[in-house]
């Protein structure tokens, strides 16, 4: 039973710590939260003991290796924590919102054998695998085109706009990620629409957009499109279409149950989307957490590696330099 320690005790670090609890093959050796009610509460829920500090549970042995999903400025310094400790890592994304900063931990880790795998759980959604294999079995021929749609229920509270570091770096760097990993090569060129559309005001005030299209193109000319929405009143709409020279594969949004209603007023009537990403990836999530096992246990690659994060960093800062300046984006400009 590898022996996971959860730092981070918000929203998803809540999720986290009752995944690996449950996980046949792992097992939740404590927790950690600056915030110390927060700890506390998820240790008594969990059956586990509430770290006092970052630094006891890098310093236990009983401790075999770390979920960092903690506030986003600290994940590289634990990151790097870690590795002087020996201990494996699956980190939340992003790995930190400045790219110098990720390059500075790229450069203070390299070498480590240790896995180091980041949370770009939509790799491991059942949906989206499927396509990915589906494709790469040659099903629709030649790839063309990836079009991700990815649009949250509800624009989040005015305090994580704040924090969160912009739209590009928070939300759509999880398309980013999913793109390069549909697209199976590197996108060269980035070009991004935005603006403030759900609420304006407060977009203006913060500088900040919550509507966003991203178009990107790899070397040999494969095409991607991304759409983005705070504000999606149906549900959270996921959805991931590849279209090829023979053909099209869509992995498509989830609902609570498939039931549809036909009445005289309204045809195929269904429920709404899952409501939030606790739920729409609920199995991804508890994969993720089976690949890392994989990594400590059999020496597995990670499926989204540090570097993968560093490069879907890069696409953001690509789309907000393309947005700022209203034109194409080579990425080599900032890579």
């Amino acid at each position: 039973m590898l022996r996971m320690a959860v730092l981070g005790c918000g929203r998803i670090g809540q999720m986290h710590a009752a995944n690996v609890a449950r996980h046949p093959r792992a097992t939740l050796a404590g927790v950690y939260d600056l915030h110390a009610p927060s700890a506390a509460k998820v240790a008594e829920a969990q059956g586990v003991r509430a770290f006092a500090s970052a630094e006891e549970v890098f310093a236990s042995p009983q401790v075999d290796a770390v979920l960092i999903a903690t506030a986003t400025p600290t994940h590289a310094d634990y990151i790097e924590m870690a590795v002087a400790a020996g201990k494996a890592v699956l980190c939340e994304k992003p790995i930190d919102l400045n790219l110098a900063r990720v390059n500075a931990c790229a450069d203070r880790i390299k070498g480590t054998k240790l896995p180091i795998q980041l949370g770009f759980n939509r790799r491991y959604d059942p949906g989206h695998s499927a396509a990915r294999k589906a494709m790469q079995a040659g099903e629709i021929g030649e790839l063309h085109q990836v079009i991700i749609t990815s649009r949250d229920p509800s624009l989040p509270p005015r305090a994580y706009l704040e924090a969160a570091g912009g739209l590009f770096r928070d939300m759509t760097i999880h398309d980013f990620d999913l793109a390069r990993f549909m697209l199976g090569e590197e996108p060269t060129e980035v070009f991004a629409l935005a603006g403030a559309l759900i609420d304006p005001a407060l977009g203006a005030e913060l500088n900040e957009i919550d509507s966003a299209m991203v178009i990107l193109r790899t070397g040999s000319g494969k095409q991607c499109h991304i759409n983005n929405s705070r504000t999606a009143v149906y549900g959270y709409d996921q959805r991931v279409e590849l279209m090829g020279s023979k053909g099209m594969l869509i992995s498509d949004n989830r609902k609570p149950h498939e039931l549809r209603r036909f009445t005289a007023t309204r045809t195929e009537g269904a429920e709404p989307y899952q409501f939030f990403f606790l739920e729409r990836y609920l199995e991804a999530f508890m994969a993720e957490i089976d690949g890392f096992v994989d990594c400590v246990e059999q020496g597995a690659q990670p499926l989204a590696s540090f570097e993968d994060g560093r490069r879907a960093l890069i696409l953001a800062e690509a789309a907000y330099r393309s947005l700022a300046e209203r034109r194409l984006v080579q990425v080599a400009e900032i890579a």
